[in-house]
């Protein structure tokens, strides 16, 4: 079981932690901590997810755990890229497994889109209630994967809005089954560089109309393949962040992260 904590407003000073909030529930009651067990602590105010703080338990009350921390090192394990998954909605739970999945692998955000064949339509205070949920489910799914950052949820959009979000992504691609030949899918992979940013969007279970696709085109977005199988809507994005991944270990460095005086 994970012992990574995402903490909101870490207080740490002269080689000591205060947790506070959520996180001191979960230490006390889920995982059933106590004095002299380490935790490594993530704050999560600073975005970037820069540093890792080891911390080892030394008292724990009703609202506080107190710790002294061990020490601090880097803890970028991001890929050297950053990838925004337009995932058009799918059935029942298939998004928090899309979600999961994908912050395992990598991902830096994740737009929800309302496409024209969407099954679950979520609207109000349900499609807000449907956001936070996965972004607890991408926090969880950051935990376990040992990330340093959490990847941004936004809330659901509309298909044009979310090719709008997106406008700026160095590589975008919609896979698409009408797609012919894999060669050109290699080499926009291959392709990718350190630096860059990039957009996929995955189409629901009845997949895309054609004035999606066209729409997507126009705004830049590439058709691929992805290979002679037909695959499900939660596996296609995957199969990209799979590829994305490896593709990202290669190009990023193996130095061993060094510590940072407390």
């Amino acid at each position: 079981m994970s012992r990574n904590f995402f903490v909101e407003g870490l207080n740490i000073s002269e080689g000591s932690a205060v947790i506070t909030g959520d996180a001191v529930n979960h230490i006390k009651n889920v995982l059933r901590l106590s004095a002299g067990d380490e935790i490594t602590l993530f704050n999560r105010d600073d975005p970037e997810g820069k540093y890792a703080y080891r911390a080892e338990i030394t008292d724990i009350t009703r609202d506080e755990v107190r710790c002294r921390v061990l020490f601090v090192k880097e803890a970028d394990i991001r890929l050297p890229y950053s990838v925004t998954l337009l995932q058009c909605l799918p059935k029942s739970g298939k998004m928090e497994l899309v979600i999961q999945k994908c912050t395992e692998l990598g991902i830096s955000r994740v737009i929800p889109v309302l496409s024209d064949r969407s099954v679950s339509r979520p609207d109000g205070k349900k499609a807000l209630s449907r956001a936070e949920r996965w972004r607890t489910v991408a926090e969880e799914a950051a935990m376990q994967a040992r990330r340093s950052d959490i990847p941004e949820v936004t809330e659901i959009q509309s298909f044009r809005e979310a090719l709008r979000l997106a406008e700026d992504a160095d590589v975008k691609i919609i896979p698409y089954e009408l797609s012919k030949g894999f060669k050109r899918t290699r080499e926009i992979i291959d392709g990718v560089r350190p630096g860059q940013s990039v957009a996929m969007i995955i189409g629901p279970e009845g997949g895309f109309t054609p004035e999606e696709v066209q729409a997507a085109n126009d705004a830049g977005f590439e058709s691929i393949s992805l290979g002679r199988r037909i695959l499900r809507t939660e596996t296609a994005a995957l199969v990209v962040m799979s590829w994305l991944m490896f593709r990202g270990e290669e190009d990023g460095e193996n130095t061993p992260h060094h510590q940072i005086d407390t």
